[in-house]
């Protein structure tokens, strides 16, 4: 780095440090922090796909072939017993605002990821969304 020839060959930014990137990464570490830190993020994000869990399990269309000790906190898949409705779940769920719900192409069905960034308030629209095509059909 003392080097000036590497200087020269670098344009002088032979060590320059990414600092969008490091003032992205406090925004987040900042946030985290606000959310209680490691545990508090835990529990938010356990406590979202349990609440939609719990709507996929009380439904008289949906079903979530996964058992419960074995069930993702990140995405959560369910289906209806048809293809046919499942469709109509997708196209409905387009028409109201929900994006990328359709599962993955090999295995059909739904599947709502629940990461880190999507809000509480995401998943409450979801769970109503679900609950009113459940009564609808």
């Amino acid at each position: 780095m003392m080097n000036y020839k590497t200087m020269i060959d670098k344009d002088s930014m032979y060590n320059t440090p990414p600092c969008w990137c490091i003032y992205m990464l406090g925004l987040v570490l900042d946030w985290l922090e606000e959310q209680g830190g490691i545990p508090g993020m835990e529990a938010i994000k356990h406590s979202k796909a349990q609440m939609l869990y719990d709507v996929v399990d009380n439904s008289k269309l949906f079903t979530c072939a996964v058992e419960p000790g074995s069930r993702s906190d990140m995405n959560v898949v369910f289906r209806t017993a048809s293809e046919e409705l499942d469709a109509k779940f997708i196209k409905e769920s387009v028409e109201a605002g929900f994006t990328n719900l359709k599962g993955h192409r090999s295995v059909g069905g739904m599947r709502a990821s629940i990461y880190n960034a999507m809000p509480t308030e995401g998943v409450e629209k979801l769970c109503d969304f679900i609950k009113a095509f459940d009564k609808n059909n």
